[in-house]
């Protein structure tokens, strides 16, 4: 598949980016970012090789000590027979392990597809078959669990699999509550063979121009898809960061996001390696833990949802001290409603800076300078997302992919050097979605002649669920299985702490009878966490259009 060009429509209104005025000289200066994260990760070893790379509840690694761990897990794989450009699949949480694994693929010359831990069988088998994925790095207990079964039927002939209660002491059963796994006969232990003290192959060399990441996303067709995430994208999003929001080399930086997530894979992962920073991981999120956290390595910089933050400003005992080391708060992956914003500053003191990004952008697209506060539209109450960076051109367009004028609403589109190239072995949905290299994003929005941008619908009926987007097909496939359900549709529903829930209206079979939360439990069975529906509602007969088409507009005007 050829790569699509990047160029900007040349008649748009919007190309003279008024958004420029937003941005100071340094934020406008032009970057020169590693070629990729190994790279970076390469030029911090070097300069900081004592410096605190990790930090995991009472453990740390350094750089150096990182760079020598991954080293063997990349000379680990290269000697069981991965090749460049394999496929490396890795199903972690936020721990130094995911690390570890990640740069250990890299160096090995491996394209990563990293997978949601919250994912069931089902959607493992998809993306390991889809990415033929030639190895695969899990935690031992989800490999003893299911996906021994699940890569049994696969194309991964490789498998290690990492204890997330390694590489610290303190087991805080708050998110650590589970126990170490048996040795599996038909696996590698990840941090055994870290500490074996293998050579990276040295023929393994990666460029800007490879792709680093296929990141699952849903699209129209329901199925999920590999977006290619470039080495060159995620660095230089990360570079953009980096001076685009100065915090002294070496700080702490507070994985709040997962990993696993673009806006952690970058905005967290890669800023903090390119600022030679201190990672900050604790597993998974729990507002107690984060905020322990916090007290203990007071953190410069973090971002994560809207719902994180929600959660963090209601624990019990919570203040502004801890909050206190923070120079920039940043949200993105769900709305951010203005009042929280408020209402965070008045309690805790941080201001929320709101930013707006898709995995096909390589995470942010647009963000609110830190010099700046984001503009409530006064017609719809709506928080603006901030606005483009220099390099990018963020355009609203009509159905025929013209320009609206400023202030009107039309879908968003997004083109610059963060923007993916298009979807993994997919051209016809890459050139639907990606026209002359152009994100059409689905989302629907305007921006003001400031140069502001604001989301403010999905002109897709995907769902948007603490950041994590669910396509109404996949939760509809499973909802077809129950033996009970005739008919099923799946909509979106406002949810005061996830910004949007799953809920599904069903018909039942003749005779058969069932409880909306056994339904729900079913669901709940077969999908990952963000996907079940949390309400079910039981009626007679679903809404239709005359050729049969159930009409999911009329279900939502429901809700």
């Amino acid at each position: 598949m050829s790569e699509p060009t990047k160029d900007t429509p040349t008649a748009s209104l919007y190309a003279a980016k008024p958004w420029l005025a937003q941005l100071t000289e340094a934020q406008r200066a032009p970057v020169n970012p590693p070629a990729t994260l190994l790279h970076a990760f390469g030029d911090a070893v070097a300069r900081a090789p004592g410096h605190t790379a990790l930090a995991y509840f009472d453990g740390r690694l350094t750089y150096r000590e990182t760079d020598g761990l991954s080293d063997s897990v990349a000379g680990h794989l290269a000697a069981k027979g991965l090749r460049h450009g394999d496929r490396v699949a890795i199903m972690l949480q936020n721990s130094p392990h995911f690390v570890i694994a990640l740069l250990g693929a890299w160096k090995a010359g491996a394209v990563v597809v990293p997978l949601n831990p919250m994912y069931k069988s089902a959607e493992v088998a998809h993306a390991l078959g889809d990415a033929e994925a030639t190895a695969l790095i899990c935690s031992d207990r989800a490999w003893e669990g299911y996906l021994r079964e699940t890569a049994a039927d696969s194309s991964v002939r490789i498998t290690l699999t990492a204890c997330e209660l390694d590489l610290q002491s303190r087991d805080d059963t708050r998110v650590l509550n589970f126990e170490r796994a048996a040795p599996a006969s038909d696996a590698d232990d990840l941090l055994t063979v870290a500490r074996q003290g293998l050579a990276a192959p040295a023929d393994r060399e990666l460029t800007a121009t490879d792709v680093a990441l296929i990141s699952y996303t849903s699209g129209t067709s329901g199925t999920p898809k590999g977006a290619m995430n470039m080495h060159g994208g995620i660095m230089y999003n990360a570079e953009r960061q980096r001076t685009g929001h100065p915090i002294a080399e070496g700080s702490a930086y507070f994985a709040l996001a997962p990993l696993f997530h673009i806006t952690g894979m970058v905005c967290e992962l890669a800023v903090c390696v390119a600022n030679a920073g201190t990672l900050v991981l604790a597993y998974r999120f729990h507002p107690g833990v984060v905020l322990d956290a916090f007290t203990e390595h007071r953190p410069a910089y973090t971002v994560g949802p809207s719902t994180a933050f929600m959660a963090l400003a209601a624990t019990p005992g919570v203040t502004p001290e801890h909050f206190a080391s923070f120079e920039v708060i940043s949200s993105g992956g769900a709305p951010v409603p203005p009042a929280l914003v408020e209402k965070f500053r008045a309690g805790f003191g941080p201001y929320i800076r709101n930013g707006y990004g898709l995995t096909e952008c390589t995470a942010p697209c647009a963000a609110v300078p830190p010099e700046k506060e984001a503009p409530v539209d006064p017609a719809s109450g709506t928080l603006s997302v901030g606005v483009p960076g220099p390099d990018t051109v963020v355009r609203v367009v009509d159905e025929n992919g013209a320009d609206v004028p400023f202030g009107a609403q039309g879908e968003i589109a997004v083109s610059g050097p963060q923007v993916v190239p298009g979807y993994w072995r997919r051209p016809e949905v890459t050139a639907e979605a990606f026209p002359g290299g152009e994100l059409r994003t689905g989302d629907i929005g305007f921006m003001d002649e400031g140069g502001w941008l604001y989301v403010v619908d999905r002109k897709k009926d995907m769902i948007n669920a603490s950041g994590f987007k669910v396509w109404p097909r996949e939760v509809e496939d499973v909802l077809y299985t129950h033996p009970a359900v005739r008919e099923a549709a799946v909509v979106g529903i406002p949810d005061a702490y996830r910004g949007e829930s799953v809920k599904a209206y069903v018909s039942l079979r003749p005779g058969s009878e069932t409880a909306p939360s056994e339904i729900s439990a079913y669901c709940e069975e077969r999908l990952a966490a963000f996907k079940y529906p949390r309400e079910v509602e039981i009626l007679p007969e679903l809404p239709k259009t005359a050729s049969g088409k159930i009409l999911r507009r009329e279900l939502r005007s429901r809700s």
